[in-house]
């Protein structure tokens, strides 16, 4: 395990939290050699840095490595567990209901993307 070295390593208590939303070691199969905390970790990096992939930091998984699980992760519904887990305790947290009752749509975002498509194949055609 490495020594947290950046403002977006998780703590301790985050770790605690996460660590079994994850999937475990597959049955079969080569065993697993990386740690899950130090992909979470490679994962937040990009996220809160906006770096490309290739320049993770050396001490973090190799960026391939933490890009598959990410990947795998999205496909088998891990990511969205461990989100919808995250936005109930949040949500709970602040004395408000576990799931949202209502989600807000931005129409002028919606125009606005749509009048771009239609102009950019006015354009070109």
């Amino acid at each position: 395990m490495r020594t947290p070295a950046y403002p977006s390593d998780l703590t301790d208590a985050e770790w605690a939290l996460l660590a079994p939303l994850l999937p475990g070691p597959a049955r079969r199969g080569r065993p697993r050699t990386v740690d899950l905390r130090a992909v979470l970790d490679g994962i937040r990096y990009v996220g809160r840095s906006g770096c490309q992939w290739r320049a993770l930091p050396r001490d973090l998984p190799r960026w391939p490595t933490v890009y598959a699980y990410l990947r795998r992760w999205e496909r088998d519904g891990t990511w969205e567990r461990v989100h919808a887990t995250l936005r109930h305790r949040v949500r709970v947290a602040a004395g408000r209901a576990p799931t949202p009752s209502a989600g807000i749509l931005d129409s002028q975002s919606v125009k606005t993307a749509r009048g771009g498509r239609a102009a950019s194949t006015a354009a070109s055609g």
